[in-house]
């Protein structure tokens, strides 16, 4: 028999997803200016932040890294690299597989993005605490559900 309460979970403010969907769009157009002045898009700023952190890595770790399949990842790499940002070679030890490396173009650019984060979190206007502390349940949440 359907009744009322048998449809609450379908409500939409009863949706763990919609909160996450809308918190992940108005987080990117946040970005959207601040990386405007470096002439990325938000995955593009992505990529970056893996390479400053690791320069060197292949592109399917770097798509593990950032949960993107390699087809996804391709058109943002190339993007890159016609920006004069990054270069791709063929790796010497595994000819499969693609090595992404910072051109000295792409290493500077870090500099400049240094205070993205500060600028960010001064306009989300979110306590920082609360800020990590979400964080930290979505890194666990993802961790549970990525493929072994």
């Amino acid at each position: 028999m359907d009744t009322a309460e048998n449809y609450e979970q379908l409500k939409l403010e009863n949706q763990i997803c919609f909160p996450l969907y809308a918190a992940s769009r108005l987080i990117t157009r946040l970005y959207q200016p601040l990386l405007h002045e470096l002439q990325l898009t938000y995955p593009q700023y992505l990529v970056l932040l893996v390479l400053w952190e690791h320069n060197g890595l292949s592109v399917n770790q770097v798509g593990e890294r950032l949960h993107l399949h390699s087809n996804t990842l391709t058109p943002l790499l190339k993007r890159l690299e016609q920006q004069g940002l990054l270069q791709r070679h063929r790796s010497t030890t595994d000819e499969r597989q693609v090595q992404l490396f910072l051109t000295p173009e792409g290493a500077n650019l870090k500099a400049k993005a240094a205070t993205v984060p500060e600028q960010l979190a001064a306009h989300a206007a979110f306590p920082l605490d609360k800020a990590f502390a979400l964080k930290t349940m979505l890194d666990e949440f993802l961790k549970q559900h990525q493929p072994t």
